[in-house]
């Protein structure tokens, strides 16, 4: 039987079995060369990996401004390239690349295409250069008593039918401070009055800036309350603080904060605005440094 299969497969148009190939997904395609001998040069041909590029690559590449972008020998040399090298396009301000198992677009926003408050003040933001950054520059926070960034992002240049998921990308200097006292709001939205999937608001801590020494160490998780059930008031259960979301590291020398999700289903729902604050106890707050946001397919769909 096995066999008998496999005589049907050996007689099946190349374009055929391309055509099938290009209606999975790169990482099928990539595991289909490996399986089967009939399927290696097809899973590799150009007819198969241009389905799994974005429909508007050329005009990607064209406003690219990432230096010493190879001249690629075959569609399936550029979506790997592509996936493992964040390429720099509108003039720098942002960042392209894709999901290496669907093909997806993943885009991030440089601090300097942010809205920051006070972003210009050089007494309270600073704007270095990092070695770690793929962008130019990072927005370095001197001190400030108001904190709020905002960015947005029009979801026509987004995949459409994925939810996406929003994460600030940042780190901590050594010394930063202030981080502790006050939930800090974060939320995603659509600006044509669109629905995130899972909420608009929700409040995550920082840092507490005593617990690490080391610049972007991920923060400890604040101890439990040691009282006994009985003995913590119920005003205290209902209305208790939200538990503090550590950031994650990154592989690339950052941290991400995950800030919310949404659904774009066609692409036409305008623009999705991102916002992080705390504009509401004043405490100084110092020593953060801000790569971006990047906006990226939510994993295990």
């Amino acid at each position: 039987m096995e066999q008998e299969g496999t005589n049907v497969l050996y007689v099946l148009p190349e374009g055929f079995i391309a055509e099938i190939l290009s209606r999975t997904s790169p990482r099928d395609a990539c595991r289909s060369s490996v399986v089967s001998s009939i399927f290696r040069s097809t899973a590799d041909s150009d007819s198969v990996w241009e389905r799994f590029l974005p429909s508007d690559i050329q005009l990607i590449l064209s406003s690219s401004v990432s230096p010493f972008l190879p001249n690629f020998s075959s569609k399936k040399e550029q979506f790997l390239h592509l996936c493992d090298n964040p390429l720099l396009i509108d003039n720098g301000t942002k960042t392209l690349a894709l999901e290496k198992c669907n093909g997806k677009k993943c885009y991030m926003i440089g601090a300097k295409e942010l809205s920051i408050a006070w972003g210009d003040t050089p007494m309270y933001w600073n704007w270095p250069s990092r070695p770690e950054s793929r962008f130019s520059e990072v927005a370095e926070l001197l001190e400030v008593c108001w904190l709020e960034i905002r960015g947005k992002m029009e979801t026509r240049f987004l995949s459409t039918n994925t939810t996406y998921v929003a994460y600030l990308v940042f780190k901590f200097k050594y010394d930063a401070s202030g981080f502790d006292y006050e939930p800090i709001e974060v939320s995603v939205k659509l600006a044509s009055g669109g629905r995130p999937k899972h909420g608009e608001v929700k409040s995550v801590y920082s840092k507490r800036p005593e617990e690490t020494e080391a610049e972007g160490e991920v923060p400890v998780k604040r101890k439990a309350d040691s009282r006994s059930e009985a003995e913590v008031p119920k005003e205290t259960k209902t209305d208790s603080v939200p538990e503090r979301e550590a950031p994650k590291e990154r592989g690339d020398g950052w941290m991400e904060l995950g800030m919310g999700e949404f659904f774009n289903e066609r692409g036409v729902d305008g623009v999705v605005e991102m916002s992080l604050k705390e504009i509401k106890v004043l405490w100084c707050i110092s020593g953060l440094i801000i790569e971006g946001i990047e906006l990226r397919p939510k994993e295990n769909l």
